[in-house]
């Protein structure tokens, strides 16, 4: 899938973009837990729709890291863990740039689960 970007309103529909940008960082240190917990608690649709992203970026991540994890047996895994971890961080960096511009960025990589 293409990543894509949908922009809110500068009319103060934009929502809390700071929150927005720590979802996604947040994601790096607590996997699917803080996305999850802020697309529970919150109200705000530009929030929501950012944890919606990161939420489905990291649990796309874990079904590509156990497909990884089961090719070390080939020795490709140990070639593709690494490169996982670090397309997560710069996914996660440039979706919290992004955040914080006021765009919510989709994941490339990334089908839709939540």
């Amino acid at each position: 899938m293409a990543a894509t970007s949908e922009r809110f309103d500068a009319d103060g529909a934009k929502g809390d973009t700071t929150l927005a940008a720590i979802t996604h960082l947040l994601a790096l240190f607590t996997w699917v837990v803080g996305p999850l917990v802020v697309y529970v608690v919150t109200d705000d649709a530009f929030v929501k729709e950012n944890a919606r992203n990161a939420l489905n970026w990291q649990i796309w991540l874990s079904v590509y890291s156990f497909v990884a994890l089961a090719l070390v047996f080939l020795f490709v895994g140990f070639l593709i863990l690494p490169i996982l971890g670090l397309l997560d961080t710069v996914f996660v960096v440039v979706a919290a740039v992004k955040a914080s511009e006021g765009e919510a960025w989709s994941y490339p990589l990334t089908i839709d689960v939540v």
